[in-house]
C-alpha cells in the first residue's frame, strides 16, 4: 500500500507541475494552484489538486488541452 500511496503523491505533484508550467505559459497563475493536504491524510490517500478541486485524471486532461491549444 505505501508504494501506492507515495506513486500517487508522485504523480499528483507532478501534475500540479504540469498545470503551472502550462498555465504560465498561457500567461495565467493560480496562486492557490497545490496538492489538496487534506486529500492526503488517509492510510491510502486519494490526492485531489486544490484549483477549485479536481482530481488527478481531470488535472492531467485539462494539462494536456492547454498544452495542445497552445500549441
Amino acid at each position: 500500500m505505501a508504494v501506492q500511496a507515495a506513486e500517487r503523491l508522485r504523480a499528483v505533484e507532478e501534475a500540479v507541475e504540469q498545470l503551472r508550467t502550462e498555465l504560465g505559459e498561457m500567461g495565467v497563475k493560480l496562486p492557490s494552484l497545490n496538492v489538496d493536504a487534506v486529500s492526503l491524510a488517509r492510510d491510502d490517500p486519494h490526492p485531489l489538486i486544490d484549483l477549485g478541486r479536481c482530481n488527478l485524471d481531470t488535472a492531467l486532461r485539462l494539462a494536456a488541452a492547454l498544452h495542445k491549444a497552445r500549441g
